[in-house]
């Protein structure tokens, strides 16, 4: 059995079924882009508001912006079920 020595801190992760290994520079990495995702799906949370609030406004760009928000929603859930995966009482 050979034992190989990690000079950089590495987390363990469950995605899934499967374990992955990951730095913390790519922990930092996944919380950044975690961020700015966040900040986008406020954005256009706002922008839908704004538009909405007025009487005639665009369905259709309303739409476009929906689904966009949708797969901001996607792409945050995924990435938080890999920082937080569940935990088994």
């Amino acid at each position: 059995m050979q034992v190989l020595i990690c000079p950089v801190i590495c987390y363990i992760l469950q995605v899934g079924q499967a374990l992955v290994m990951l730095s913390k520079e790519a922990i930092q990495a996944l919380k950044r882009k975690l961020a700015d995702l966040k900040s986008q799906h406020r954005e256009l949370d706002d922008a839908i508001t704004r538009m909405t609030a007025d009487v005639a406004y665009d369905q259709v760009e309303v739409q476009r912006l929906k689904k966009r928000k949708l797969r901001l929603k996607d792409e945050i859930t995924q990435i938080e079920s890999k920082l937080l995966p569940d935990i088994i009482a």
